[in-house]
């Protein structure tokens, strides 16, 4: 069976003048139907452009992506946003709610955009907001959530599509320790339900939460493995708390 997700010597480089930014430098790795891995590397290393380019928002300079099986380098414009709506759930550090829609018409947004009948797309909407346990809170506007809560809106919007992938970028950066773990358990609970997740993080802790770690630095892939191997840990003071490029 051939790998969900497939980097074949992928490069993104980008012109800075005289200069050429590696900021993804022959990165080779598959993720299979059914892992939880994480992608982690302190700001600069390039675990930003590989969620760019895994979540179809970008394609490589070079080499080869293929997502299920499709060359995704070789796409349109507009066949890289069916491909989006089709095969991805995203999950973003910011949530990106609307505040003006209750919970329901914000996880039900992607059903709309992709054609789903108004009765279909609430009820699915409904569920989804049930398995992240805001079932009681359907009307309830953003800002009338806590963070947490928040952030469970946007796992079920990504869920509502029944995505072959879930992409999570810092799901946690913007949450304290507590609701931080809360929000992990949940990622981890639906990777046993059989759902692929991928997440994006900086945080060595945070990544140790998946089954995987795939380790970047300037652009390059330097450990992938069982999270729980005693080489999948970082040195003290070699991984920063900054930002992704």
């Amino acid at each position: 069976m051939s790998a969900l997700i497939e980097f074949r010597q992928v490069c993104k480089f980008y012109h800075m003048g005289d200069s050429v930014v590696r900021a993804a430098d022959h990165i080779s790795m598959q993720i299979q139907r059914g892992e939880f891995v994480a992608i982690v590397g302190q700001s600069g290393s390039g675990k930003s452009t590989c969620m760019n380019i895994i979540g179809c928002l970008d394609v490589p300079t070079e080499g080869t992506y293929l997502l299920d099986g499709r060359d995704v380098g070789q796409m349109s414009r507009n066949e890289l946003a069916e491909i989006r709506n089709e095969l991805l759930g995203f999950i973003f550090q910011q949530y990106n709610l609307l505040p003006k829609l209750n919970l329901l018409e914000n996880v039900e947004l992607p059903l709309m955009y992709a054609g789903v009948g108004r009765a279909e797309r609430r009820e699915r909407a409904r569920r989804a907001l049930e398995r992240v346990g805001l079932g009681d809170k359907l009307q309830n506007r953003p800002n009338e959530l806590s963070g947490g809560q928040q952030q469970r809106v946007s796992i079920a919007r990504a869920l509502v599509g029944r995505p072959a992938v879930i992409l999570a970028d810092e799901p946690t950066g913007a949450l304290d320790s507590r609701t931080s773990r809360e929000v992990l358990a949940l990622l981890q609970e639906l990777h046993r339900q059989g759902n692929t997740i991928v997440l994006i993080t900086h945080d060595n802790s945070i990544a140790q939460q998946a089954q995987r770690i795939i380790r970047l630095e300037d652009g390059c892939v330097v450990y992938d493995g069982d999270a729980r191997a005693p080489e999948a840990m970082v040195q003290s003071g070699t991984m920063g708390r900054g930002g992704a490029i």
